[in-house]
C-alpha cells in the first residue's frame, strides 16, 4: 500500500487521494460477508459482495456502503493525522475481487459449487491479507504492473 502524506508530502496533481484507513475497514467487513457466503454458499451473500465490488471497482473505494460506515462511526473517533492514499491501487484492487466474486455469483448460479467455493475462498484470502495485515494484494499487483508497462 502507498501511503502518501505521513511525512506531509503532496500528491502529484490529478492524483486522487483517500484516507487509507478506510480500505482496510472495508476489508475487515468484506472478510466477514465472504467467510459467510463461504460457509452458507449462499449466492444471495457472494451477489451482495459483488454489488460492494461493482461500486468500488466503478466509482472508487470511497463510495462503497463500508466506506460509507467507516465515515460515519469510525473516522469521527479516530484522532491524529490522516494517512492518504492515491485511490488508484485500491480501485484496482476492487476490480480485482468483482472479477472473482462475478465468477463466484456465476458458478453459484450454475450450481458449480467447486468453482463457487474456490472463488470466494481467493477473494476471502485477499480480503484477509488486507484486514489482518494491511497487504493490500490488488493493490500490489496494480503497482507491479505499473512499473512493468512503464519500463516496456
Amino acid at each position: 500500500m502507498a501511503i502518501i502524506n505521513q511525512a506531509g508530502a503532496v500528491a502529484p496533481s490529478g492524483v486522487k487521494l483517500i484516507d487509507a484507513r478506510g480500505p482496510r475497514f472495508g476489508a475487515a467487513i468484506t472478510t466477514f460477508v465472504l467467510a459467510l457466503a463461504l460457509v452458507t454458499h449462499s449466492v444471495v451473500v457472494i451477489a451482495f459482495q459483488l454489488v460492494v465490488f461493482a461500486i468500488g471497482a466503478f466509482s472508487g473505494p470511497a463510495k462503497t456502503p463500508y466506506a460509507f460506515a467507516y465515515k460515519k462511526f469510525v473516522k469521527p473517533r479516530l484522532s491524529g493525522d490522516v494517512p492518504t492514499e492515491d485511490v488508484r491501487p485500491p480501485k484496482f484492487a476492487q476490480l480485482v475481487g468483482f472479477g472473482f466474486a462475478l465468477v463466484a455469483t456465476v458458478a453459484g448460479l450454475l450450481g458449480a459449487t467447486t468453482l463457487f467455493s474456490v472463488a470466494v475462498s481467493f477473494c476471502l484470502a485477499a480480503a484477509f491479507l488486507n484486514a489482518a495485515f494491511n497487504f493490500c494484494l490488488g493493490c500490489e499487483i496494480y503497482l507491479l504492473a505499473t512499473r512493468a508497462f512503464k519500463r516496456a
